[in-house]
């Protein structure tokens, strides 16, 4: 069994701010619990779309019950895999993330989709979705409903951190979200307002060495990123 969840949010911000924010969100005052971030492998394809896979490392205090899962000297830290795709466009961001280690007590698959609204100017809306599954025999469920408690806590910090590097960008007061709830499986779409060039993609990924990288072993919304 697999606890899922979704929401979707309207960020107040024009798309090409959003996307400018999500490079440069760390670090921020709201997610200290984000140690590390490394590109491993950066590419613009023929049709103009940016490929990035990063390695992150973060770490989470442990409930004292969940100490007894994890052999003394083991790590607590946990690597963090994120593979994005830059659709100028269309107009999206779309991440696919997963945790590398622990997978045994906790596996935390998350799926966001930044896409450019034709029906709001200046706004970009995010659907956000997450799997989180536990192979801890007889305590997966409790685990799992930490695990979503935990997630729902974190990705609040992490809006609130892209908002800060948002305002940074723009020099202003964070940008104002308004947050609801989306049915399992909705979807928020809006049409392209037009093309840009492979400049913006090009510029982003300029100066960044292209490295082999194993791919993210998860679900297949992981692997369709085509890294």
């Amino acid at each position: 069994m697999v606890k899922y969840f979704c929401s979707s949010t309207d960020i107040r911000s024009a798309w090409d701010h959003v996307v400018s924010a999500f490079w440069q969100r760390y670090p921020n005052p709201f997610s200290t619990h984000v140690l590390t971030e490394d590109v491993v492998y950066r590419e613009v394809t023929a049709d103009h779309r940016l490929l990035s896979r990063r390695l992150l490392m973060k770490t989470n205090r442990l409930p004292r019950w969940a100490e007894r899962f994890f052999p003394s000297g083991m790590a607590r830290s946990v690597y963090i895999i994120e593979d994005s795709i830059v659709d100028p466009v269309n107009r999206s961001l779309t991440t696919y993330t997963c945790n590398l280690n622990h997978t045994t007590l906790m596996s935390v698959e998350e799926r966001c989709v930044f896409q450019d609204s034709a029906e709001q100017p200046g706004t970009t809306l995010l659907k956000r979705e997450a799997w989180i599954s536990s192979g801890i025999y007889g305590f997966s469920k409790p685990i799992q409903e930490f695990g979503l408690a935990r997630f729902k806590s974190n990705q609040v910090k992490a809006m609130k951190g892209l908002e800060y590097a948002v305002s940074n960008l723009q020099g202003t007061s964070a940008s104002r979200c308004r947050r609801t709830c989306a049915p399992a499986g909705e979807e928020r779409t809006g049409k392209s307002r037009g093309k840009q060039t492979g400049l913006f993609l090009t510029v982003m990924a300029k100066g960044v060495k292209r490295r082999a990288a194993e791919p993210c072993h998860g679900r297949k919304q992981l692997k369709s990123v085509g890294l």
